[in-house]
């Protein structure tokens, strides 16, 4: 059985994005840069040449994944799910049990999480532990700095797609 990737609407869009980007510009430039490299003589002592192929060996790796990533989609409108408990999509904002500071991430998948800009991916320590949790639950999570303790101040959903 095929693996489901979860994705927001948002993220599937990016990555078709970026996999459009790969296919039509920079899968052309590299293939240019190889036949300019060529031009140069001896290929065994050509380190533009090596340069382009190593390049256009990630460019082709990067694309391959992108396809397989795409075509486990789960998409999914995290503006239409529940905020009775927290699941993917959702904004969940915790309060820091030894701190008292409050913080908010949106549960996305591995492929969009960004910790900086907010979202956590479903498969992190914190993401699952939050997972299925409702407002006034405590959540203890095994992160890499340690046990952290959080309590579900609210669950919101979230305003993009």
């Amino acid at each position: 059985m095929v693996e489901r990737i979860p994705m927001s609407i948002e993220g599937n869009q990016k990555m078709r994005n970026e996999l459009e980007h790969l296919e039509r510009v920079e899968r052309h430039a590299v293939v240019k840069a190889i036949e300019v490299a060529r031009e140069h003589g001896d290929l065994s002592e050509n380190a533009e040449y090596h340069a382009a192929k190593e390049r256009q060996g990630m460019i082709e790796g990067r694309i391959m994944e992108l396809k397989d990533k795409l075509g486990r989609a789960e998409v999914i409108d995290c503006s239409k799910v529940s905020t009775e408990r927290a699941v993917f999509g959702t904004i969940v904002i915790l309060m820091d049990m030894d701190t008292d500071d409050e913080v908010s991430y949106q549960l996305l998948g591995p492929e969009e999480a960004d910790v900086k800009k907010g979202s956590i991916s479903v498969l992190s320590p914190l993401g699952r532990s939050i997972l299925g949790k409702e407002p006034g639950d405590e959540v203890v999570a095994k992160t890499p700095g340690g046990v952290r303790e959080f309590e579900i101040v609210d669950i919101k959903v979230s305003t993009e797609s």
